[in-house]
């Protein structure tokens, strides 16, 4: 449920030009909108960067969302935003602190989307810990943008039990997915091109930090890798983890858990659920030794009850990713060729 916040009245109802002019109206813009909405110390003091303390390694990331729509079934583009940039962070072992967020607004989009898209932004900061201390605002003319993209950056430190690595996945390791994938893109997709379920399939979009805290807190190296499968979907990571450690990797299509409502949609539409995207899983690579009960620790929390180990690392057909089926047959699994659905994210 996110927060309340009632928007102020304004003399007019749509972004202009004016807006992104450095001028009047954006400083109006930005005073009754971020910096009210996003308040906190280094926000406050409203300079071109910030100046942060930070000690030992840090993780630094950056992303831009173009997403199509930018209202979508469980989310809009201001918490994919910053649940994205976040999951970025955590997939690197760190703990996310400080944000910068940057707008690329078209002429002509309703106040009343900016005021939820920044509404959607506080509350997501606010659910994973982070703030937004720096950032941007532009105006392009209307047909030159969509509606708003947003630029996020992100920067935490890293975890003193951590030590993500691609080297470090070796043969021997499982593959964790911590819930049912595909759930985001076939919320988009359905979207897109009206299709009706007995009930809404919403976007998996949330922060995964607090989760991966817990889980380095207990199992700190013995997490090889994190990833989280946004674009491409699962199978495209699996082949870039394939191809970037020079080992195989052995997946049972049972046990990878689909949504039944996602399921169908995908046999609808001709998709395989391996290369849908998804907003908010994560894929680990992990020791053998504590694969079940990292499994086990995973579905206590909220959103991984149906957490799995898919498959695991071998030295058999390095570079590639090989498939049994429910009956036992087998297929090689292939990086996405194309795009299946643009502006996803």
């Amino acid at each position: 449920m996110q927060l309340s916040c009632p928007m102020p009245k304004l003399d007019i109802d749509v972004i202009t030009l004016g807006h992104g002019s450095g001028g009047i109206l954006t400083n109006r813009l930005l005073d009754t909108g971020v910096f009210k909405l996003l308040k906190n110390d280094l926000l406050d003091k409203r300079h071109d960067g910030a100046v942060l303390n930070l000690s030992g390694k840090t993780a630094f990331t950056t992303d831009s969302f173009v997403i199509s729509p930018i209202f979508f079934p469980g989310g809009n583009i201001g918490e994919l935003a910053v649940n994205g940039t976040v999951n970025d962070l955590a997939m690197c072992g760190a703990i996310p602190q400080y944000l910068s967020l940057s707008f690329i607004i078209e002429e002509g989009l309703k106040m009343t989307d900016f005021w939820d898209i920044l509404v959607a932004i506080k509350f997501a900061c606010e659910q994973a810990g982070v703030q937004v201390v720096t950032g941007d605002t532009k105006v392009v003319e209307k047909g030159k943008g969509d509606k708003i993209f947003v630029n996020t950056t992100g920067i935490g430190q890293l975890h003193e039990k951590a030590n993500i690595d691609i080297n470090n996945v070796k043969v021997g390791d499982k593959i964790i997915v911590s819930d049912t994938i595909a759930t985001h893109g076939i919320a988009i997709m359905s979207v897109r091109e009206g299709l009706e379920f007995e009930s809404t399939i919403e976007s998996d979009t949330r922060n995964l930090n607090h989760i991966i805290k817990n889980l380095l807190d207990e199992f700190g190296e013995a997490i090889h890798l994190l990833k989280d499968p946004t674009r491409g979907g699962v199978a495209t990571v699996l082949n870039e983890i394939a191809r970037d450690a020079k080992v195989g990797i052995d997946i049972n299509h049972k046990d990878i858990r689909v949504n039944g409502q996602v399921k169908a949609a995908c046999e609808i539409l001709g998709l395989d659920p391996l290369y849908v995207a998804n907003e908010g899983i994560f894929m680990a690579i992990v020791d053998a030794t504590v694969a079940d009960k990292l499994v086990k620790k995973l579905t206590i929390f909220d959103n991984c009850h149906q957490a799995a180990i898919i498959g695991e690392v071998v030295e058999t057909h390095p570079r590639q990713v090989i498939m049994t089926s429910a009956i036992g047959g087998k297929r090689v699994v292939n990086m996405l060729v194309g795009e299946q659905l643009p502006r996803i994210c």
